[in-house]
């Protein structure tokens, strides 16, 4: 069930029925601040910011567990057979880090290196329009891919998606990433800047939690007491623990 309320189906594996792992099953993400410095430095270098999402995701990479399904009617003249399983379903215990481990893998045939500080910053040098050179980034969370480069949209489509399906209308400068709003805006010096918040996550969550109470013919209070005073600064609060 997503945010909105809405269901989705999907093939899945009883990964619950399979032995507890022994080796390590890690997937990283890209960190919020490694979101927000990439961001800046495409806004000072004038750069294009382009992402999209992979459509199903783990069932494109190859599965590092031997695991079968027995084939049911629906698998027509093969009912009654084994099947061994291929792909990362949804379920297993390490579908995630496969995933992971097969895109770590598609950046290093693109010629990305993994950035020390965050190994799901991804970069690479490039030379812009007018012969100078710079670094080129791709930012990874999970599925969302972020791309900052001066022909963002080429590597997307032309280099990314030779790799992955990716979901066509996902492609674009993005409106939201890691659950936080996005939109460029105008500075007082006449730059153009991203500005990353969380006002559209907590706003569908409201409008999510309203929705069940209307349900139960109840509602939120119009008011509520804060612990803080209006003016409040967190950052300037010096008190000591």
């Amino acid at each position: 069930m997503k945010m909105d309320l809405t269901r989705k189906a999907r093939w899945v594996k009883d990964g619950h029925k399979t032995p507890d792992l022994t080796t390590s099953n890690f997937a990283g993400v890209v960190s919020r601040d490694s979101v927000r410095i990439a961001l800046t430095y495409a806004a000072l270098n004038g750069l294009q910011v382009y992402a999209a999402d992979v459509r199903n995701a783990y069932i494109q990479a190859p599965t590092s567990e031997r695991h079968y399904v027995a084939c049911g009617p629906e698998f027509g003249p093969y009912e009654g057979r084994c099947a061994l399983i291929k792909q990362a379903l949804y379920g297993r215990k390490k579908a995630g880090r496969d995933f992971w481990l097969h895109m770590r893998s598609c950046m290093a045939h693109l010629k990305f290196k993994s950035c020390k500080a965050n190994p799901d910053v991804w970069m690479r040098k490039a030379i812009d329009p007018n012969g100078n050179k710079y670094w080129e980034y791709i930012l990874l969370y999970t599925d969302d891919v972020l791309v900052i480069s001066h022909q963002a949209e080429d590597v997307l489509r032309n280099e990314v998606g030779k790799y992955f399906k990716l979901k066509e209308k996902s492609i674009g400068p993005p409106s939201q990433y890691l659950g936080g709003k996005l939109h460029k805006v105008n500075l007082e010096n006449g730059m153009e800047a991203w500005a990353f918040s969380s006002s559209q996550y907590i706003q569908e969550a409201i409008s999510n939690v309203e929705k069940h109470l209307n349900s139960q013919n109840k509602s939120l209070p119009k008011k509520a007491k804060s612990p803080f005073t209006r003016d409040y600064r967190p950052e300037c609060d010096i008190t000591e623990i």
